[in-house]
């Protein structure tokens, strides 16, 4: 049986109480230096932590979910900020605030919100707000949720207090207008704004960005921007790091879950925690080892819900495995890396590479090798059976130098699907060699990625 995150926690509740307890091409990195403020030499890893008292907060006054509030005690949030020190001492996190639980004066989340406070003093984390449970566009208009961030940062800084104002905002998607009204009138320029490959999936659809960080486009939030006209200066981020494997697939293809990566619950909940912790491992190797090397720097993210029945020593395991692996990594918030890469790329002139061979665990084909190229003109990805020495194929080629344009009405359906899109869900999304795009194409992939033949 393979669950979404809504449907996993759905059925897991009733075990609640038993368990709360850079620069374009290949970079040769060794010779960069890794200083505290430097994007490239570094290895990152943001984790945001989101407490909500509805599964789905869809507006301020509806709710699609089920009611969490026995799964929000502060003995579980010691335990879980307990268990990232131990994993990683000394790492820095996000924790993301809905509107009621921002609002709800229970005794426990009056308790929380102040244990959140003292692990700001305590551990440097930043405290902040999410708009509608990750699916704010799907269910509000644009001006609803830019009155909900209004609103909802003053409420987040409030818990802080002394002029606290957040680094960023998590949101799982958020249009491009809100994000533009995010950088010029909050002065906020970091959002976790896209849940990169989703699609068929939970209460939203936004595949076709980019999975690491770039300016968006006005025109279409999964789209970068191209130029000075269309350029939005707030930093939009991915949510969850997944397997580039299972994500090909829409939703639950071949009964394979297309989010598993670090997540817990497409991996410790699926698997057990000796398995899940293999696969958060070898999700968190694709950046951490071969896209460090291609790219310069490497990026993990990852989210729980503070409600999740999951026992929190397997979030400890992971980032006690990171720390013995890569221990120069850098743990930080969400708001304090977006800033970093904002420093480095003032414009979106990225060229990122990612290649990965499957762990063999899910979704993620143990004969199969898949390569990714993504930059402000386009992301490209081209998959083969390494054992079988086959040719490879083109599995997505998404344009971003064409018009692009969001929904005008309330609907799960924000995806950006270009010509060849890697979920497979329409007749053109038949993979191809690459020799079979439009000259135009191979053109315009050559000028970026010279290279590649």
């Amino acid at each position: 049986m393979h669950l979404s995150r809504k449907n996993f926690l759905r059925i897991s509740s009733v075990f609640a109480a038993g368990t709360l307890a850079g620069t374009p091409g290949r970079v040769l990195s060794s010779i960069l230096a890794p200083g505290a403020g430097n994007l490239m030499g570094n290895r990152f890893l943001t984790f945001n932590c989101v407490i909500r008292v509805n599964q789905i907060e869809v507006a301020r006054d509806k709710n699609v979910g089920m009611d969490e509030r026995e799964m929000h005690t502060p003995e579980r949030l010691k335990a879980f900020r307990e268990a990232v020190e131990a994993g990683f001492p000394g790492a820095k996190m996000t924790w993301a605030f809905s509107w009621l639980a921002l609002n709800d004066m229970t005794d426990n989340y009056v308790k929380i919100r102040e244990q959140v406070r003292e692990c700001h003093h305590r551990y440097g984390d930043d405290v902040t707000f999410i708009p509608g449970a990750y699916f704010a566009n799907a269910y509000n208009s644009i001006e609803q949720v830019n009155k909900d961030l209004h609103d909802g940062i003053a409420l987040a800084s409030g818990i802080v207090g002394n002029g606290y104002r957040p680094k960023s905002i998590v949101a799982g998607f958020l249009a491009a207008k809100n994000m533009q009204y995010l950088a010029e009138t909050e002065n906020i320029h970091v959002c976790q704004g896209n849940i990169w490959s989703q699609f068929s999936i939970d209460n939203q659809d936004g595949d076709g960005s980019v999975c690491y960080p770039y300016y968006p486009s006005k025109e279409h939030f999964c789209k970068p921007a191209q130029g000075k006209s269309d350029f939005i200066d707030c930093v939009n981020l991915d949510g969850w790091t997944v397997d580039f494997m299972a994500a090909r697939r829409a939703g639950f293809a071949e009964h394979f879950n297309s989010r598993m990566g670090v997540g817990p619950i497409e991996t410790i909940g699926a698997f057990g925690a000796s398995t899940g912790l293999k696969e958060m491992m070898h999700s968190t190797a694709i950046h951490f080892d071969t896209g460090y090397q291609l790219n310069g720097f490497a990026w993990v993210t990852n989210c729980w819900e503070l409600s999740l029945p999951i026992d929190v020593s397997g979030l400890r395991d992971w980032l006690s495995a990171i720390k013995t692996r890569w221990p120069a990594t850098r743990v930080i918030t969400q708001g304090e890396f977006g800033l970093i890469w904002r420093k480095h790329f003032t414009s979106n002139n990225f060229n990122y590479r990612f290649t990965e061979r499957g762990s063999g665990i899910g979704g993620s084909d143990a004969d199969k090798e898949i390569r990714w190229f993504m930059n402000k003109d386009f992301r490209l990805a081209l998959l083969r059976n390494w054992q079988e020495s086959a040719p490879e194929k083109v599995v997505d080629f998404t344009r971003y130098d064409v018009p692009a344009k969001e929904p005008d009405t309330l609907t799960r359906k924000w995806s950006l699907l270009g010509e060849i899109n890697q979920k497979g869900t329409r007749p053109q999304d038949t993979p191809i060699p690459l020799d079979q795009l439009s000259a135009n194409d191979r053109a315009l992939i050559r000028r970026r990625v010279p290279d590649l033949r």
